[in-house]
Protein backbone atom coordinates (compact mmCIF):
# COMPACT_ATOMS: atom_id res chain seq x y z
CA UNK A 1 0.00 0.00 0.00
CA UNK A 2 1.12 3.54 -0.73
CA UNK A 3 1.91 5.75 2.25
CA UNK A 4 1.70 9.52 2.05
CA UNK A 5 3.27 11.50 4.87
CA UNK A 6 2.79 15.21 5.38
CA UNK A 7 5.25 16.57 7.92
CA UNK A 8 4.60 20.18 8.82
CA UNK A 9 5.62 22.90 11.19
CA UNK A 10 2.84 24.09 13.47
CA UNK A 11 -0.60 22.74 14.17
CA UNK A 12 -4.02 23.52 12.82
CA UNK A 13 -5.93 25.70 15.25
CA UNK A 14 -9.06 26.67 13.35
CA UNK A 15 -11.88 24.13 13.14
CA UNK A 16 -12.47 24.74 9.43
CA UNK A 17 -8.87 23.74 8.55
CA UNK A 18 -9.16 20.65 10.76
CA UNK A 19 -12.48 19.70 9.17
CA UNK A 20 -11.02 20.04 5.66
CA UNK A 21 -8.06 17.82 6.55
CA UNK A 22 -10.35 15.20 8.10
CA UNK A 23 -12.43 15.16 4.91
CA UNK A 24 -9.46 14.82 2.56
CA UNK A 25 -7.85 12.24 4.84
CA UNK A 26 -10.97 10.09 4.50
CA UNK A 27 -10.97 10.49 0.73
CA UNK A 28 -7.26 9.73 0.37
CA UNK A 29 -7.76 6.67 2.57
CA UNK A 30 -9.39 4.87 -0.34
CA UNK A 31 -6.08 5.02 -2.21
CA UNK A 32 -3.28 5.34 0.34
CA UNK A 33 -2.44 5.54 4.00
CA UNK A 34 -2.10 9.20 5.02
CA UNK A 35 -0.05 10.28 8.02
CA UNK A 36 0.14 13.89 9.13
CA UNK A 37 2.93 14.83 11.49
CA UNK A 38 3.14 18.18 13.22
CA UNK A 39 6.22 19.60 14.86
CA UNK A 40 6.39 22.58 17.17
CA UNK A 41 6.91 25.95 15.54
CA UNK A 42 9.94 27.73 16.98
CA UNK A 43 9.97 31.26 18.34
CA UNK A 44 11.30 33.27 15.41
CA UNK A 45 12.36 36.38 17.25
CA UNK A 46 12.96 39.54 15.25
CA UNK A 47 16.43 39.32 13.72
CA UNK A 48 17.41 37.28 10.68
CA UNK A 49 19.87 35.36 12.86
CA UNK A 50 17.04 34.37 15.25
CA UNK A 51 14.84 33.35 12.33
CA UNK A 52 17.62 31.20 10.86
CA UNK A 53 18.19 29.49 14.21
CA UNK A 54 14.45 28.83 14.57
CA UNK A 55 14.25 27.31 11.09
CA UNK A 56 17.20 25.02 11.87
CA UNK A 57 15.43 23.90 15.06
CA UNK A 58 12.29 23.12 13.07
CA UNK A 59 14.31 21.22 10.47
CA UNK A 60 15.85 19.13 13.23
CA UNK A 61 12.36 18.23 14.47
CA UNK A 62 11.18 17.45 10.92
CA UNK A 63 14.21 15.28 10.14
CA UNK A 64 12.80 12.28 12.00
CA UNK A 65 10.10 12.04 9.31
CA UNK A 66 12.48 11.73 6.35
CA UNK A 67 11.29 8.57 4.64
CA UNK A 68 10.76 7.44 1.08
CA UNK A 69 10.66 9.97 -1.71
CA UNK A 70 10.82 13.38 -0.01
CA UNK A 71 9.35 16.57 -1.43
CA UNK A 72 9.78 20.00 0.15
CA UNK A 73 7.16 22.63 -0.56
CA UNK A 74 9.22 25.63 -1.64
CA UNK A 75 8.23 28.74 -3.56
CA UNK A 76 11.10 28.11 -6.00
CA UNK A 77 10.04 24.51 -6.64
CA UNK A 78 8.73 22.87 -9.77
CA UNK A 79 5.16 23.72 -10.66
CA UNK A 80 2.69 21.22 -12.12
CA UNK A 81 -0.86 21.27 -13.35
CA UNK A 82 -3.12 18.64 -11.76
CA UNK A 83 -2.68 16.11 -14.58
CA UNK A 84 1.12 16.40 -14.52
CA UNK A 85 1.22 16.22 -10.72
CA UNK A 86 -0.86 13.03 -10.82
CA UNK A 87 1.50 11.54 -13.40
CA UNK A 88 4.47 12.51 -11.20
CA UNK A 89 2.87 10.90 -8.14
CA UNK A 90 2.23 7.78 -10.22
CA UNK A 91 5.86 7.64 -11.37
CA UNK A 92 7.14 8.05 -7.81
CA UNK A 93 4.86 5.33 -6.44
CA UNK A 94 6.02 2.93 -9.17
CA UNK A 95 9.46 3.05 -7.52
CA UNK A 96 8.76 3.93 -3.89
CA UNK A 97 5.71 3.15 -1.78
CA UNK A 98 6.23 6.16 0.52
CA UNK A 99 6.14 9.86 -0.31
CA UNK A 100 6.85 12.43 2.37
CA UNK A 101 5.94 16.08 1.88
CA UNK A 102 7.46 18.79 4.09
CA UNK A 103 5.71 22.10 4.81
CA UNK A 104 7.64 24.76 6.71
CA UNK A 105 6.42 27.32 9.18
CA UNK A 106 5.88 31.04 8.75
CA UNK A 107 9.38 31.56 7.34
CA UNK A 108 9.54 28.36 5.30
CA UNK A 109 11.98 25.49 5.55
CA UNK A 110 15.66 25.69 6.42
CA UNK A 111 17.52 25.47 3.08
CA UNK A 112 20.13 23.02 4.36
CA UNK A 113 17.22 20.68 5.15
CA UNK A 114 14.99 21.24 2.12
CA UNK A 115 17.83 21.22 -0.43
CA UNK A 116 18.20 17.47 0.16
CA UNK A 117 14.83 16.90 -1.52
CA UNK A 118 12.79 17.57 -4.60
CA UNK A 119 11.13 21.01 -4.48
CA UNK A 120 7.46 21.52 -5.28
CA UNK A 121 5.68 24.85 -5.64
CA UNK A 122 1.96 25.43 -5.93
CA UNK A 123 2.36 29.09 -6.82
CA UNK A 124 4.57 32.12 -6.48
CA UNK A 125 1.95 33.45 -4.09
CA UNK A 126 2.63 33.09 -0.39
CA UNK A 127 0.01 31.00 1.42
CA UNK A 128 -0.53 30.46 5.14
CA UNK A 129 1.07 27.13 6.00
CA UNK A 130 -2.25 25.90 7.45
CA UNK A 131 -4.00 26.52 4.13
CA UNK A 132 -1.10 24.93 2.25
CA UNK A 133 -1.71 21.70 4.12
CA UNK A 134 -5.32 21.65 2.89
CA UNK A 135 -4.34 22.52 -0.68
CA UNK A 136 -1.72 19.77 -0.69
CA UNK A 137 -4.19 17.19 0.67
CA UNK A 138 -6.75 18.16 -1.97
CA UNK A 139 -4.19 17.84 -4.78
CA UNK A 140 -3.03 14.47 -3.48
CA UNK A 141 -6.63 13.27 -3.49
CA UNK A 142 -7.17 14.74 -6.96
CA UNK A 143 -4.03 12.95 -8.19
CA UNK A 144 -5.31 9.59 -7.01
CA UNK A 145 -8.68 10.16 -8.69
CA UNK A 146 -6.94 11.09 -11.95
CA UNK A 147 -4.70 8.02 -11.75
CA UNK A 148 -7.68 5.74 -11.09
CA UNK A 149 -9.92 7.31 -13.76
CA UNK A 150 -12.53 8.58 -11.28
CA UNK A 151 -14.84 11.49 -12.12
CA UNK A 152 -13.76 13.87 -9.31
CA UNK A 153 -11.24 15.57 -11.59
CA UNK A 154 -12.87 17.80 -14.20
Amino acid sequence: MITINIACVGSLKEKFWKDAIVEYSKRIGAYAKLNIYEVKESDYGTSQKQIDIAKREEAERLSKYVKGHCIALEIDGKEFDSQSFAKHIGEITNNDSTITFFIGGSYGLDKSFSNQFEHLSFSHFTFPHQLMRVILAEQIYRSFTILSGKTYHK
